[in-house]
């Protein structure tokens, strides 16, 4: 069984709503969802005039390779009605491929571990909070180290106090 960390992330339209569709499509197609950590709520990153984030990392045991989880995960986001205009851009649903067991792939339409992991706090917070001694596996340090050394500094913040759900 694979797993796979994955980022939802949205900020348009009830946001809430559309993680909630985006976790319940990808536990129907890919696999059960073992691990969620809590919703944050981030100010975007790259494209700066638009709305908040909110973000959530999961843990997902698939039985899917790769390229097909990237297929599914993109077609999750078009039946959520994602309409890619500008890189970074405001969307209603993104899910991202973190990390995919140790491996690492490099193709033009699939980067693992994702090449942004540790610049993007609104990644890193989460990713800690369910999976701090995951060690990245071509920087060879854990999550933990790398959100400690991370430069940005753009406002990360939980929208509740709930602990990450493990099932």
């Amino acid at each position: 069984m694979n797993k796979i960390y994955i980022l939802l992330g949205t900020n348009l339209g009830d946001r809430f709503q559309q993680l909630n569709l985006a976790r319940k499509q990808i536990e129907k197609h890919a696999g059960e969802i073992i691990e969620a950590s809590s919703i944050y709520e981030t100010a975007s990153w790259g494209v700066k005039d638009q709305p908040a984030f909110l973000n959530q990392v999961i843990l997902v045991a698939s039985k899917l390779p790769p390229l097909a989880c990237l297929k599914l995960t993109q077609h999750i986001e078009q039946e959520l009605g994602r309409v890619r205009k500008e890189k970074w851009g405001e969307r209603v649903i993104d899910i991202d491929l973190l990390y995919f067991n140790q491996e690492i792939i490099d193709l033009p339409s699939l980067q693992i571990p994702h090449p942004y992991i540790a610049q993007r706090r609104f990644t890193l917070e989460p990713l800690v909070e369910i999976a701090p001694d995951y060690v990245h596996p071509v920087y060879k340090k854990n999550n933990v180290y790398l959100l400690d050394k991370c430069k940005d500094d753009l406002p990360v913040k939980k929208t509740s106090n709930d602990e990450p759900s493990r099932h």
